[in-house]
């Protein structure tokens, strides 16, 4: 496993996203590590002090401190802003990394989306918008994490919320390859209005998380399957990489000197499963900049949130 070596972010700000458990938990800990002051927006209160006393543990001069965010609720989010608005530091990293997968039967966001799309996309795009005034003023980075599915995504235009017809990876998927597509129309936007964003994506690969068991679950009577065979992939090493090195490729994206705006990183190994971080060929299913921007209008629209205004 090759190590990414993270420069010295003391007097840095970051914020990440489900960073209770997971490759959120292992971000977290590597930037207050380097020197970062880091935030976690977590949805569990008792989650979220475990991952906070586990990060003070590794490094005791760790400054790391929870704040409350459901990304299922634009009010949650609209809150948490408003917080770190009035705090009034400015943000130098922010890592859009929480997520849910495929539950068995539709759900719902406080605001009536499709869960994955109103959680994974959505959220991320209002807390990125309302963040904005401080993201400009650190001059930050955004790395959004995406997924392998994205390269499977199709954007059903006339059926967004999957309330026509709900398929637990299709949905997955639709909201993995809306994540990249925010990620690099965010940095297109930057660079002609002179925001100052730095804005890229970043998969992990295949990696052992609870994903694989919070999502699937949802909706079920008996445990899904995905959880068991994770698992025992992973005994065999094969497909399936450890959150150590999952982590590696969106942390390269947030802090590497060599990684850019509008590109895209994940593992180099067969597949993109695993392996070491590395540049990625962008996904044709992502290439369209008029998807893109179009995509970019309509959350606005759902989210309530204008980034232009801001």
């Amino acid at each position: 496993m090759k190590e990414v070596s993270v420069p010295d972010l003391r007097g840095k700000l970051a914020v990440v996203t489900g960073a209770s458990d997971g490759i959120g938990l292992g971000l977290a800990e590597r930037l207050a590590r380097a020197g970062a002051e880091v935030v976690l927006p977590v949805r569990n209160a008792s989650k979220g002090a475990a991952a906070l006393q586990r990060i003070q543990a590794a490094g005791p001069r760790a400054q790391v401190s929870t704040r409350v965010l459901d990304l299922a609720s634009l009010e949650s989010i609209e809150r948490l802003a408003d917080t770190l608005q009035t705090e009034g530091r400015p943000i130098d990293l922010l890592i859009n990394n929480a997520g849910v997968m495929a539950p068995a039967t539709r759900h719902t966001t406080a605001d009536g989306y499709e869960l994955q799309f109103g959680t994974n996309y959505l959220g991320h795009v209002a807390l990125t918008g309302r963040l904005m005034p401080l993201l400009r003023a650190g001059r930050a980075r955004v790395t959004t994490m995406t997924s392998s599915a994205a390269r499977s995504g199709r954007i059903n235009w006339d059926d967004l919320q999957s309330e026509k017809h709900y398929s637990p990876v299709r949905a997955y998927n639709l909201s993995k390859l809306a994540n990249l597509l925010f990620a690099l129309e965010l940095d297109r936007l930057s660079m002609v209005g002179g925001w100052g964003i730095v804005s890229n994506a970043a998969h992990p690969g295949t990696t052992l998380t609870n994903l694989y068991a919070s999502g699937p679950n949802l909706g079920r009577a008996r445990p899904a399957p995905y959880e068991a065979i994770m698992k025992q992939l992973a005994r065999w090493g094969v497909l399936v990489h450890s959150v150590e090195a999952g982590l590696l490729p969106p942390l390269y994206a947030a802090t590497s000197p060599q990684s850019k705006g509008g590109l895209f990183y994940g593992p180099d190994g067969l597949g993109q499963f695993t392996g070491c971080p590395t540049e990625l060929t962008l996904y044709k299913s992502a290439r369209s900049e008029a998807d893109a921007a179009r995509l970019w209008q309509i959350s606005e629209r759902l989210t309530g949130v204008t980034f232009a205004a801001v």
